[in-house]
């Protein structure tokens, strides 16, 4: 029987977050995809599958407002559960 590992896209433009986050969620048998920016999560989103996303709010360039007004838009994964972390 194949059991589903829940993949998790999280967002940080702070590289030691994204250590931090992918150490406690991995430990937990979740499998982590990471993102530096806004840009290349949205670019994940539609390439990977993933389950839910953890998105930090303040990051340059595109901030994770905007990354979640444009996840919300899009018609094929406007429904991707979102977690906004500050």
């Amino acid at each position: 029987m194949n059991q589903h590992i829940p993949r998790i896209l999280c967002v940080d433009d702070i590289p030691l977050n994204l250590q931090i986050l992918k150490k406690l969620l991995s430990r937990r048998d979740y499998e982590v995809v990471t993102a530096l920016s806004g840009s290349d999560a949205l670019e994940k989103i539609k390439t990977e599958k993933i389950d839910i996303c953890l998105l930090d709010v303040m990051m340059p360039g595109m901030d994770g407002f905007e990354v979640c007004r444009r996840i919300r838009a899009d018609d094929t994964y406007g429904t991707l559960p979102v977690i906004m972390v500050t």
